[in-house]
Formats: structure tokens, sequence, C-alpha cells
């Protein structure tokens, strides 16, 4: 199951895979970085998980705005979209606040670069294109504001997840 979501107000892209039996880890690739967990529902709401020798107990609840997580004395609001909503409104989008990150969704080579830092740019305006698999795709701002650091230039070699821009 593929999600775009919305992590504290910084979009990002992951992909549960459900376990084989009721013993088998959680397995997630968040932004292209593989987890693995053992997570356990103990009642509605609330989840022991098992996370890199840790044990965490996790509580969510749903609120207007997404669902709210409770872990380690953390809150995390996180606002799933669905996909198709999300690229089928032509000139729509969601509003992003603050400093967004800009990350590759797949490892490739970054063919083109299509803005500068400083430069002001618009929601869903392309800023680089990268080649994977020999398709050219366009990664686009996810808000309005402007190119605070491109970390790319063109012909580099990208991991997926890796950060490519900053837009404030």
């Amino acid at each position: 199951m593929k999600y775009d979501i919305l992590f504290n107000g910084a979009r990002r892209n992951i992909e549960f895979t459900p376990p084989g039996d009721e013993l088998s880890p959680v397995t997630a690739i968040l932004d292209g970085r593989m987890i693995a967990a053992d997570v356990a529902k103990i009642s509605s709401g609330v989840y022991s998980i098992l996370f890199g020798g840790r044990s965490l107990e996790a509580t969510v609840e749903e609120s207007a705005e997404g669902y709210l997580v409770h872990v380690a004395g953390s809150e995390f609001l996180i606002k799933i979209i669905d996909p198709r909503s999300w690229r089928g409104r032509a000139g729509g989008s969601i509003a992003l606040e603050g400093r967004q990150q800009v990350v590759a969704p797949m490892p490739g080579k970054i063919v083109s670069v299509l803005v500068v830092a400083g430069q002001d740019v618009k929601a869903n305006q392309g800023l680089l294109v990268i080649e994977a698999m020999k398709m050219q795709n366009e990664i686009r701002s996810p808000k309005s504001g402007a190119i605070e650091r491109l970390l790319v230039r063109e012909g580099q070699t990208v991991s997926a997840g890796e950060i490519l821009a900053i837009v404030t």
C-alpha cells in the first residue's frame, strides 16, 4: 500500500508491506529508506512497537486535521493524502507552510536543473529533472516560495530519499 502523507507539514512518501503472518515484522519504505518494526495492537488506538532494539508505545487518535500520534514523549500530525486527488486537481494543491525539503523519489541521475538558489517558485513548478530507468521525471515544488538551497547539480547521481533542494 503506497501513500503520500503530510508528516508535521512535510510531504513524505511511504509504502507498507503487510506482514506474512502475525509474527512477521511490519516493513515500510519511507522516502526510499527501508524500515522494519514489530508492531502489536494493545487496544483501540494503542500500539506496542519494537524498533531498533527499543520498545515504544504509540497512541493514535483521529483529529480534524488527520491523525495525532504520540510516541516517546513527542506528538506528530500525520495526514494521509489520496495520490489520485493530489495529482488530479488542475492548479490546486495543499498549501504547505514552512521550510520544505524536496527529496528524490527514486535513485537516478539529475539531467536538468530548472531553477537557481534564491529564485521565487510557485507550487507545482518544475525544479529538476531526474532520469531513472531511461525515463525522465520532473520534480516539482511542494509549495510557493523561494529556493533556499540547491543540493545537486546536473550530471549528479542521487539516491532515493536524498534531499535535492530546500524551498522556504
